[in-house]
């Protein structure tokens, strides 16, 4: 226990000091107009790939009436080919689901609950991500950055923009973007280089007590990928029960049974 207090205290200390050194030399922020060019050679290149395969992690905030925040984690991948076929699949401690889309049907697997529904959504990636997220309620924050024009849908709110610097993001250098709207505030790691791919996204609700984040860090990159026959088509276990679009809770990133507060 008295190593335990001593680590502790060491920690405080070297936060202090390292809080000192910040205050001495403040982080030079530049001019919006920065953040939003780095912004845009970023949307220019993904929108740019006819195809993008890629891997990810995801931690969602709650908080809870007696205001403790409690993050939970997902996993998982997406294969997009322009502009009308996706396939995502995220697996978290409490759902295993699938989305599928072939630019004519939208089919989704709750492995977690072996149950599935189907619904017609002709048109393309952007307008499938639209009817999710007015016609059931589906937020999919991430999928902002892989649309046709992730700019245009990007900026749309944005009061404020500023370039922070670099970053690191899994060894890869990156330019750390932060932006604010009326309601929340985030922030965009974009690799530096060639290839401006989106390494990490954090959104800050400011209308929230607690101020909850989200955040999705991309794993790995591919484009130019051959997608396998059949790859957006659905075929559903013999065993799933069909349901309908609005039955198949665990589509969302938070567990239905939320943890209650209590006394220790």
């Amino acid at each position: 226990m008295k190593a335990a207090f001593k680590a502790i205290a060491w920690g405080a200390v070297l936060l202090v000091v390292g809080g000192i050194a910040f205050a001495q030399q403040p982080v030079a922020v530049a001019q919006g107009s920065d953040a939003k060019a780095i912004l845009k050679a970023m949307s220019n290149y993904v929108s740019s790939q006819k195809s993008i395969e890629l891997t990810f992690d995801s931690d969602i905030e709650v908080i809870t009436p007696q205001l403790e925040k409690i993050q939970f984690a997902s996993s998982g991948e997406t294969l997009l080919v322009r502009p009308d076929k996706l396939r995502a699949h995220r697996v978290s401690g409490h759902a295993d689901v699938a989305l599928f889309f072939d630019g004519k049907t939208a089919s989704i697997f709750g492995k977690s609950h072996d149950t599935w529904t189907q619904f017609e959504a002709p048109g393309t990636v952007d307008q499938l991500v639209n009817a999710l997220r007015e016609g059931y309620g589906v937020a999919m924050p991430g999928a902002d950055l892989l649309v046709s024009n992730p700019y245009e849908v990007l900026v749309a709110e944005v009061e404020e923009a500023k370039y922070m610097g670099r970053g690191i993001i899994d060894g890869a250098v990156c330019e750390h973007l932060a932006f604010r709207n009326f309601d929340t505030d985030w922030q965009l790691w974009v690799e530096a280089g060639a290839t401006p791919i989106p390494r990490k996204m954090v959104i800050t609700s400011k209308t929230v007590n607690g101020a909850p984040q989200y955040t999705v860090r991309v794993k790995s990159w591919k484009t130019g990928v051959e997608a396998a026959p059949g790859a957006f088509v659905f075929v559903p276990p013999a065993t799933a029960k069909k349901v309908g679009p609005g039955d198949l809770i665990d589509l969302d990133e938070l567990p239905q049974d939320l943890p209650k507060g209590g006394k220790k």
